[in-house]
């Protein structure tokens, strides 16, 4: 009963947190076509040629180097996220200042053109499901996703909405083919529009918000980027001018290489790992993210002689869950502790087990407490305290409740009380069974022989 409660919890714990980290994880490279560019590879069935354009509508009007970035950014929407972060807390770089900061963030070099746009990086953060699907868009129907931009391209010019002027300059240069280009190549204006309008018919794009956006079909501009630093290569190889379009081939183009983005993006699921090897074990680390839930993950695990170690983290800035893990075995036995928090309640695991048996403990922020434990002579016990002051209590199948008016047991024939039985000295309900919050992120680290992170050397 409580000691099962007990272990499903820590199983629903380690299984959200170890699966993401499982994901098989390859290393980039932007050279080479993904599967997708030669045939379909994502998940379900490919998009159809509307629902394609009604993806690229909020960017379709953008000029073709900031269509570039935005398309190859989008398949890292963690990185986004990250590097929208990062420049709120900067906001007092710019210039080549900020170029030269930015250089030493750990990003694509998509995303890290794109913080020369502050405002769009902004945008694809705040409206980060419908990043996740044009990121998987092109990722995976490269050339479809081009056309679509060019389909659009064509519908606004014929409704009057893409002129050329002092901001862009538009160029028909085939039926197929329209090219929006500065007018001042070292002035970049990001065009504001409503893609709902502006093509001349609604379009309508799923997980994208227009609130901020214009709300006629007349394309409106901000303040215009300077763009020279990087045009002149005062600094940094990802800016600007290192970005194209090349609207006969179907892709992207970076420093004059086809640029198909994350290759490491699986379905929908991406991430990254390293695996290393030595004379006393192995170590791996990794991370991934879920576009379909906006779930981050990240883990490692040790495995070495003397034992293995594993530990975890989850987090959804979009629900505000988040769960972290640790968990080790050794000769001695296993052990670890998990937390799991989600709308302002936690939950707080541990559990051990050992040759002389196996006990597990439960603490909620809501003040719910529970405990299990089994002797290594078969005996058991748990124990549980509700929010609301509720006791329950169960020994060798007897079981008791408390509420309020003394001590009933509702099930069994035993008239023992618990705490006296074999084997359960030392146990959870002992000193140290009841943990602290801060006991039980480190885990039972000291017990089960010390196999804890800092224990025995490797």
């Amino acid at each position: 009963m409580i000691r099962t409660f007990v272990k499903q919890l820590l199983s629903t714990v380690l299984s959200f947190l170890l699966v993401f980290p499982a994901v098989p994880l390859e290393a980039q490279d932007q050279q080479s076509a993904p599967a997708g560019s030669a045939g379909y590879a994502g998940q379900g069935a490919p998009l159809s040629a509307d629902e394609l354009q009604q993806l690229v509508a909020p960017i379709a009007l953008y000029p073709d180097a900031l269509v570039a970035q935005v398309l190859g950014a989008a398949t890292f929407p963690d990185q986004i996220t990250a590097a929208s972060s990062w420049l709120q807390q900067n906001k007092s770089l710019t210039g080549t200042a900020l170029m030269q900061a930015v250089d030493k963030q750990p990003w694509d070099p998509s995303v890290k053109a794109l913080t020369q746009f502050p405002s769009v990086l902004d945008n694809l953060a705040k409206n980060l499901s419908w990043t996740s699907s044009l990121g998987e868009a092109y990722h995976t129907q490269a050339t479809e996703v081009m056309a679509a931009v060019q389909t659009l391209r064509a519908k606004a010019k014929a409704a009057g909405n893409l002129k050329s002027g002092s901001q862009i300059t538009v160029v028909e240069q085939s039926p197929q083919v329209i090219v929006i280009q500065p007018t001042n190549p070292q002035v970049v204006y990001v065009p504001q529009y409503n893609p709902t309008v502006v093509y001349g018919a609604p379009v309508t794009t799923p997980g994208y918000s227009t609130a901020d956006v214009v709300a006629t079909s007349i394309l409106a501009f901000g303040v215009g980027i300077a763009v020279g630093a990087a045009i002149n290569n005062s600094c940094c190889g990802w800016g600007y001018s290192y970005w194209n379009c090349n609207w006969h081939g179907g892709a992207v183009v970076y420093r004059s290489n086809v640029y198909y983005g994350n290759s490491a993006w699986h379905g929908g699921y991406y991430g990254s790992s390293a695996t290393a090897y030595g004379p006393y074990g192995a170590a791996r680390v990794g991370n991934a993210y879920n576009p379909s839930t906006g779930t981050y993950a990240r883990g490692a695990e040790t495995a070495t002689p003397y034992g293995t170690q594993r530990a975890g983290q989850a987090y959804n800035p979009n629900t505000g869950a988040y769960a972290a893990t640790h968990q080790a075995s050794n000769a001695y036995g296993n052990y670890g502790s998990s937390v799991v928090s989600k709308d302002g309640n936690t939950a707080y695991t541990q559990h051990q087990t050992t040759a002389r048996g196996s006990e597990a403990s439960v603490q909620t922020s809501a003040g719910g407490n529970a405990a299990a434990a089994t002797g290594a002579y078969g005996n058991s016990a748990a124990a549980a305290k509700t929010a609301s002051g509720n006791k329950y209590a169960a020994v060798n199948g007897n079981v008791y409740k408390n509420t309020g008016g003394g001590w009933n047991q509702t099930q069994g024939s035993s008239a023992r009380g618990y705490g006296a039985q074999q084997g359960f000295s030392g146990s959870a309900f002992g000193g140290d069974g009841w943990q602290a919050r801060q006991s039980s992120a480190r885990g039972w680290a000291s017990r089960g022989g010390g196999g804890g992170w800092g224990g025995r050397r490797r």
